[in-house]
């Protein structure tokens, strides 16, 4: 298969990036040689990009026509964080997102001309199979990201599905943020290359200080709160064990004056990508979310994770401590406990137990709003339509306007929320790509 000739120098480019680490070099000269490889590394140390450019090494581009890499993972969020990646590199090829949660029919559409390369979570991915929507003859690469995750979310039946229904599979690529996981046979991963660079977990651990909050009352809202306010407007993570817990803490936490979302896998996905966006864009400092957030969001910059529950296995433990302390970062962990509960056996690093003051002071309000808008990439409408858009029309400067994320059908854009009344007043009438649709604050 002759390839013309990939530049890592463009990918890197892409993606703002001077260089790629020791894992990440790692990768590429080891998927030069082998056609099964183990990929174990920390959560956070770029691991995306280390099979991604293997992948687009591999491809043939004189046959870009039909699908040739197929990356399965366990939750919508990471599916849509890869394809990010990938568009931000250059690659010049299709590439098709697929996941439940959104029209299938999209999907199909978007099928109909066979993507290059194709990332999906194994449900719709399966679904996909079965109704011929897939080109599953031309695969010849697979990627299983995250693939203990994907085993401990219950879909191994769906991907022996679609191992078995891929006839031409010549390499597999599995990666995992933990040691702890058997291959399961219908894989048929023979004889794996494994690359361990686990070690950097000790690194990460080290500029990972993990303390303690003691809670007086069963009942520990008040003293989250009262630590909510005594670490001040940083990007925290609260971590609950179950849906109804993560609504009733964001309600109880809203009553008392802090600002934050909730995300759960119940919830719709506009929802979903809406609480993200807001945490994302600095509308809110604090998520309070299930352990779906655990893994495979990628959001720089978080602070604090607090355990408001504690978690069911070291292995939660680790991942959820893994949203902070992120590469060269530092970060704090702590466990909010009641006078009943005990710090886990597998806790055996903690700094400090916070004392938490009587008297406490509201955070500082976040100083931008989330603006909805109800078309997207679909519709022909990017970033700088976008900018344009509220720069013209909003009567805005650019510095009133943040981070801007465009979704298949939707656009969210941070808005300085000093600005955002009279801006809404300017565009809420006014067409964007002489399209008239909904311009909203975010719900």
């Amino acid at each position: 298969m002759q390839n013309k000739k990939y530049s890592i120098e463009d990918a890197l480019a892409g993606l703002n990036i001077e260089a790629l680490n020791e894992m990440q070099v790692a990768s590429i000269e080891a998927n030069k040689t082998h056609n099964n490889v183990l990929l174990l590394s920390a959560t956070g140390s770029g691991k995306t990009l280390a099979f991604l450019l293997p992948v687009l090494e591999g491809l043939d581009y004189s046959n870009t026509k039909s699908t040739q890499a197929l990356i399965i993972v366990p939750s919508r969020e990471l599916a849509l964080q890869i394809e990010q990646v990938l568009r931000s590199m250059r690659t010049g090829v299709k590439i098709t997102c697929c996941y439940g949660g959104h029209l299938r029919e999209t999907e199909e559409k978007n099928l109909v001309q066979p993507p290059a390369i194709l990332i999906g979570t194994p449900g719709r991915l399966s679904d996909h199979i079965r109704r011929g929507n897939i080109t599953i003859d031309t695969i010849t690469t697979l990627v299983l990201d995250e693939f203990d995750k994907s085993l401990e979310a219950g879909f191994q039946d769906e991907i022996s599905f679609i191992i078995d229904s891929l006839p031409g599979i010549q390499k597999r690529i599995l990666t995992s943020a933990t040691e702890a996981v058997e291959v399961p046979d219908f894989v048929k991963f023979d004889e794996p290359h494994k690359l361990n660079f686990l070690s950097e977990e000790d690194a990460e651990n080290n500029r990972l200080a993990i303390k303690t909050v003691i809670s007086e009352d069963k009942d520990k809202i008040e003293a989250l709160f009262r630590l909510i306010c005594f670490l001040g407007n940083r990007l925290t993570i609260v971590f609950c064990n179950h849906r109804e817990a993560v609504e009733r803490t964001s309600s109880l936490l809203s009553e008392r004056g802090i600002t934050n979302v909730f995300y759960h896998g119940s919830m719709e996905q506009r929802d979903r990508d809406s609480a993200l966006c807001k945490f994302r864009n600095g509308t809110v400092n604090i998520l309070v979310t299930t352990d779906l957030a655990a893994r495979g969001l990628d959001i720089p910059h978080i602070r604090y994770i607090i355990h408001y529950h504690l978690p069911h296995t070291e292995d939660i433990f680790t991942h959820r401590n893994g949203r902070t302390a992120r590469m060269e970062a530092s970060g704090t962990a702590i466990l909010l406990l009641s006078r009943e509960e005990k710090v886990p056996a597998y806790v055996t690093q903690i700094e400090e137990e916070i004392t938490l003051p009587e008297e406490v002071e509201l955070p500082e309000k976040p100083k931008w709003t989330t603006f909805f808008i109800a078309a997207g990439k679909k519709d022909k409408v990017n970033k700088v339509d976008i900018v344009g858009f509220f720069t013209n029309k909003g009567q805005l400067k650019k510095e009133d306007i943040g981070l801007i994320e465009v979704k298949d059908f939707s656009s969210f854009v941070a808005i300085r929320k000093s600005k955002a009344s009279t801006t809404l007043n300017l565009v809420k009438n006014e067409k964007i790509k002489n399209q008239k649709v909904k311009i909203e604050i975010a719900k």
